[in-house]
């Protein structure tokens, strides 16, 4: 079985259904090299964070799957996403994900800019109609964009894989877990890849390659 890297779930902490121990555990069973825990946030529920890192240390002491304390800035004013990336930062958030324009949610327009714009930021989940300005400055800031394997959010995947591919920017291939059925094997995910347009190497970069870069990058590995 292939490991994989998962850089965007959520636990209860959130609007998952699992605790985190129980959603490390599933990954773990999976095939998963290392997961992101990347809970909903914005200035009412940022503490959780530390809630979070302790359940992370514990899980770290004791099982063979590497699981990174994250946070996904989800429907905040565009305005304060940069305040808030900075602030989980602080707060321990190894990976900062934001939430996308993702074609099936009323995400406020100029997030996705709003996101790409803070070299604090890790990863753009799925981005829906990203422009290729922003797609250029993504990659100008060092902000990795995401193919979605979440039903709905998946339906802007193949646009993220073209502006990608003709910008120049790293993709990752991640689930947005929120339930147990939502969790990928390596062979599942890969699939997912081909659907949204990738070729096998490209496929390969999404999986492997560029979730190591952007761990080595933030000094998780």
């Amino acid at each position: 079985m292939r490991k994989r890297i998962d850089l965007h779930t959520h636990s209860l902490l959130s609007d998952g259904e699992l605790l985190p121990s129980e959603l490390a555990r599933r990954a773990c069973v999976l095939g998963h090299e290392a997961i992101a825990i990347t809970d909903h946030i914005d200035a009412s529920n940022i503490n959780t964070i530390t809630s979070l890192i302790d359940a992370v240390e514990d899980i770290g002491d004791n099982w063979d799957i590497r699981v990174i304390p994250g946070a996904e800035i989800t429907h905040a004013p565009v305005e304060i996403i940069e305040k808030l990336a900075v602030r989980a930062r602080g707060l321990g958030a190894e990976i900062i994900v934001v939430h996308g324009e993702t074609i099936v949610e009323p995400v406020i327009p100029g997030t996705n800019h709003a996101a790409v714009s803070c070299p604090e930021v890790d990863i753009l989940a799925h981005p829906g109609l990203i422009t290729v300005d922003d797609a250029e400055l993504a990659r100008e800031n060092g902000v990795t964009l995401e193919i979605s394997a979440r039903k709905g959010h998946c339906l802007g995947n193949g646009h993220v894989a073209d502006v990608a591919r003709e910008v120049g920017v790293p993709v990752v291939i991640d689930t947005d877990t929120h339930a147990p059925g939502d969790l990928l094997d390596y062979d599942m995910a890969r699939r997912v890849g081909l659907g949204a347009g990738l070729d096998e190497s490209e496929v390969e970069d999404a999986l492997v390659k560029n979730p190591r870069k952007l761990l080595k990058g933030n000094g998780i590995i």
